[in-house]
Parts: structure tokens; sequence; C-alpha cells
């Protein structure tokens, strides 16, 4: 695998690589998520790409940015492993440089949910994604559906910007007693990551309520308060949308997502279903 971290030697390196590419973008701290995104990159291309790159352009004040895991040796070790071709760890000035003043901002998709809970985030997002897309320029992008309002964001993004690429959502990769895999997880002190897996089992929970007539705001309702008494100790948000638009839904209709931010301890997680 080779590994550069320059824009530079990333159009070197691009144009050697044979026809079809996809790219994985990633912050790093990879995991058996990231691998699977590595996995189905390899079976969809004949060269896949990861970019490691903890964007401080997504991090609001107050946020996790100083923080955040990074373990670039782990990770290009973990890339190699997983067959990965090439892996462009750039540095922030490669990325913004001196003078930098443009933003991507979707709006709609994106207004809701983590658009309320984090001010500016998916504007981060969103410039950041842009930006790897137009230098990798890959064939297939790959994002996990754990971040389900992102991959719908993108998926906007690169239609209202004819952005020539294909974007892929991966399932979302769970251990082995159903908590999603996440490099926040790395937060969590053992009493918590013992109380987390409360997430997963109250959407799975309001998933079988729902599927089985219960009236939704009590389904939803029942799913908060479980994530109460398991010590969580704020909700941003939980709740039943329209898997297209994620507007929500006070009924089921369609396909449909539950969607869920909460913090435990320190640590802010995320997760969804499909209903």
């Amino acid at each position: 695998m080779q590994i550069v971290r320059s824009s530079e030697e990333l159009a070197l390196a691009r144009a050697a690589l044979p026809p079809k590419v996809a790219l994985v973008p990633t912050m790093g701290a990879l995991h058996a998520g990231h691998m699977a995104l590595i996995a189905e990159g390899k079976k969809r291309a004949a060269s896949v790409v990861a970019s490691v790159f903890v964007n401080p352009a997504q991090f609001g004040p107050g946020e996790d940015f100083g923080r955040y895991p990074r373990r670039n040796a782990d990770d290009a070790q973990m890339l190699e492993a997983e067959g990965c071709d090439l892996m462009w760890a750039p540095l922030v000035e490669d990325i913004y440089p001196e003078g930098f003043a443009t933003r991507v901002s979707v709006r709609g998709v994106s207004d809701r949910w983590e658009g309320e809970a984090r001010p500016r985030h998916f504007d981060g997002v969103a410039t950041v994604v842009a930006k790897l897309l137009l230098s990798v320029r890959p064939d297939l992008a790959l994002f996990g559906e754990k971040d389900f309002q992102q991959l719908s964001m993108i998926r906007r993004m690169v239609a209202d910007l004819n952005i020539p690429v294909e974007i892929v959502g991966v399932p979302t990769v769970r251990e082995a007693d159903g908590l999603a895999f996440s490099s926040r997880n790395a937060y969590l002190g053992t009493d918590e990551r013992e109380r987390a897996i409360a997430l997963p089992r109250a959407l799975a929970t309001a998933r079988e309520l729902i599927r089985g007539g219960t009236n939704v705001s009590i389904a939803l309702k029942q799913a908060k308060q479980s994530l109460v008494d398991a010590g969580f100790l704020r909700i941003d948000y939980f709740a039943l949308v329209d898997a297209a638009t994620l507007e929500p839904l006070d009924q089921p209709q369609g396909c449909m997502r539950l969607i869920a931010a909460a913090v435990i301890g320190t640590t802010r997680l995320i997760d969804n279903l499909a209903i």
C-alpha cells in the first residue's frame, strides 16, 4: 500500500491507479466498520483509496476535535492488511490552505436532527467530502449507514453539484452485543460501555413495537425512557423519519428509519435502524 500526504503526491499516485477507483473517506481511528467499507470497495472497484483526515471544519466549539483519536500508524497497518491500495493522510493546511474561503452548504435534508444538535457540522462535512471527491476523482465512494443523515446529505450534494461519482451506503457493522462500531466508543469507560447497549436495544424495541401496531409516539416515549433508565444524560433526538426526506413521521408509511443521538458520560453516540 502506498501512503501519500500531499495533494501533489496524491495526483501522481492517482494517475497510476488502474481504472475504476473506490474512495473510502475516514477520520482515522479505524475499526471493523471502516474495514467493511474497504472490503465492499474491493468488490466493486479495481483499486481502493482511503483518506485519513480529522476534519476541523466539522467540529463545533467545545466538541472533541482535540482529543479525537489519531492512530495513523495503526490505521495504515489495518488498511494494508485489508488490501487497500492507497492511503491519503493530508495535513490540515493541504485541505484548507491559507486564504481558503469556500463552504459547501446542503439545505433540507441536513436541517433537522444532527443539523440542529451540531450547528455548522454538516457544512464542514459537505465541504471536506466535496474536496476529497474532487481530489481523488473516484468512480464510487463508500459511506457507512450508521451516519445515515450524513449519507443522505452527501447523496444530495453529489446530485446537486453533478459530481460524477456513485455514492454507496454500507450497512452498519456492530459489535457482538449490538453496539455500532464507532471511533468514539474508545471514550467509553467500562461501566458506560455496558450501559451503552441500551441505545441499539431501544431502537430494536421501538422498531418491533411500531411494526406491531403500537402508536409511534408511545413507542418513542418508551424508547427515550429506557435510555434515561440506562443512565444516558441527554437525548438529542429519538425519532421515526421518512428514509428519503428525514422528515419526522407520526405514523408508519413507506420506507422509514428510526434515528437517535444520545450522550452517556461524556460520549455522544448516534445510531439508526431501517423499518
